[in-house]
């Protein structure tokens, strides 16, 4: 007689690249996102949700770093033959909506947006399918005073959520600059944008890998290619070593040997030196027009690069107005940023503090937020150039952060317990629920099988519930109930001659009337 083949189950865990939030992650995760949330509020911003699905057409083809509009999403094709897509990041959406209700939005308009995204990438440490982003845009405003209003939100939002100042800094730099560098490099043709594209997209991820790859990683990748420790070779953009020093005098001044004769200060040299920093109270500081300075001289005779350094000079003036000062914003130039859609400003979010991986090694944390102007995007549904500037908050990467500098909220405490000594009288417990949640206090009857007392208090501690309420036949006669200091019992149970809690005791009998009063005055002690 034949066996009955066993009977194939699915396996109990999320797809390759997923994960699932338990109540503390969702909790805090909310907690920092209404944070952020009043910031953009405050400055004016109303919120968006769009639809989860977008049609393959309407993302079109600015997902980062591939050439196919369908490559990197999840898509499908419905019954009517159209290609759908889940969305990939907050921005394309934005550009659809913009779009199709322009008649009827403000202009220019302003909106904040949070929300899962999903990138059908593959899977790392650290590196999921699935994510949520927290982005704000302003669309129809062609002033540079949109992206300066951009990078002051983005140091206000990490003040908000508790990075502390010299914890982070905002980086801005600008994209129009790069394009005059790479102008008189000899890489890119304003009659020709099509022409030396692959050299550019190499020059474009070099500079990406600057803190990662160090001086000799990018010249060698905007040489003759770059091979790593595992052997694989990555081929270089095959500059010549003038070109390559144009580019390194761009994106790194310290490493340059570019000198600039002319600056407001008079002459000097400007081998090494930091990014541009802002001095508050100065309308132009010294580094300010040293640094501007080189950036006109390398981009030369190019319109579109000169145009860039006029820009960050404005963003300069305007970020030293409003007070950000070099601790909070810097200018840049090695931000390049990898989406292919942005036209001008560009800015980072770093975090500049320092953490320890797997192996107990110092690591800078790195950056939590991007974003720049993309003058092109709702283009492509309207044929007419729409300004847009924003930024998109990582948040999963912010909130790991904030764990790792102990600045999220402590445990999330868990319901007060009522127990269940008698399965008969669940109206009375119910009743007493019903009392402590109509005072606002978080609270539930313990719904498990009650014979053994001691699983529901094993259950009140994984729920890190704060006080367990104790009412048996007994004290129902008496009209009184018992309420339990859980968390005195377990600070007792970790340090037993705890002097500063001699003299609470951890369970006390109370009137059943003055229940919620008690429980509220224990709740406040625990605090």
């Amino acid at each position: 007689m034949a066996k009955d083949k066993p009977v194939r189950r699915p396996r109990a865990e999320p797809p390759k690249g997923f994960r699932d939030y338990f109540g503390g992650d969702v909790t805090e995760r909310a907690a920092m996102l209404d944070q952020i949330a009043k910031v953009y509020h405050r400055y004016g911003f109303d919120a968006l949700e769009t639809s989860g699905v977008e049609t393959v057409e309407a993302l079109g083809k600015f997902l980062p770093d591939v050439d196919r509009p369908n490559e990197g999403v999840f898509a499908w094709q419905d019954e009517d033959k159209d290609w759908l897509a889940l969305r990939y990041d907050l921005t394309a959406p934005l550009a659809r909506v913009y779009a199709q209700y322009r008649q009827d939005l403000p202009t220019p308009y302003r909106r904040y947006a949070m929300g899962p995204v999903w990138r059908n990438e593959k899977p790392g440490p650290g590196r999921f399918r699935q994510f949520y982003q927290c982005d704000a845009d302003t669309v129809g405003a062609a002033s540079i005073a949109a992206d300066a209003e951009i990078c002051a939100m983005l140091a206000d939002c990490l003040d908000e959520v508790g990075i502390a100042r010299g914890d982070y800094l905002v980086k801005v730099n600008n994209r129009k600059v790069l394009n005059g560098v790479m102008e008189v490099a000899g890489v890119l043709d304003p009659s020709d944008p099509d022409k030396f594209a692959a050299e550019r997209g190499i020059v474009l991820r070099a500079i990406d890998k600057l803190d990662r790859l160090g001086v000799d990683g990018v010249r060698a990748l905007l040489t003759g290619g770059r091979k790593d420790e595992s052997g694989d070779f990555t081929k270089g953009a095959e500059m010549s070593l003038h070109q390559v020093d144009i580019v390194m005098a761009f994106v790194s001044p310290k490493h340059s040997s570019h000198r600039v004769l002319k600056a407001e200060t008079g002459q000097f040299n400007v081998t090494g030196g930091n990014p541009l920093m802002y001095k508050h109270g100065n309308t132009r500081s010294k580094e300010t027009a040293r640094i501007l300075a080189q950036l006109r001289e390398l981009v030369g005779d190019s319109s579109v690069g000169t145009d860039g350094v006029n820009e960050l000079e404005q963003i300069a003036e305007l970020v030293e107005s409003q007070g950000y000062g070099p601790d909070r914003i810097v200018i840049d130039p090695s931000v390049v940023r990898g989406l292919g859609y942005y036209t001008g400003p560009v800015f980072e979010a770093e975090l500049t503090f320092e953490i320890t991986d797997e192996k107990g090694r110092p690591q800078r944390f790195g950056s939590v937020a991007g974003g720049g102007r993309y003058d092109d995007l709702v283009e492509r549904f309207t044929g007419e150039t729409v300004p847009a500037t924003g930024v998109s908050i990582g948040v999963d990467r912010l909130l790991a952060a904030l764990r790792a500098k102990g600045r999220t909220a402590a445990e999330a405490a868990g319901p007060v317990v009522v127990t269940v000594m008698d399965r008969d009288r669940m109206a009375d417990y119910q009743s007493m629920v019903a009392d402590l949640r109509n005072a606002g206090i978080r609270a539930e009857v313990y719904l498990g099988n009650p014979r053994q007392f001691g699983n529901q208090l094993k259950y009140a501690n994984k729920r890190n519930s704060p006080i367990a309420i104790i009412a048996g036949a007994e004290e129902q006669a008496r009209g009184v109930v018992q309420i339990k200091d859980l968390i005195l019992g377990k600070r007792i149970a970790e340090n037993a001659s705890l002097e500063e809690w001699k003299d609470r005791p951890s369970q006390i009998e109370v009137p059943r009337a003055d229940l919620v009063a008690r429980v509220r005055a224990m709740l406040a002690g625990q605090s």
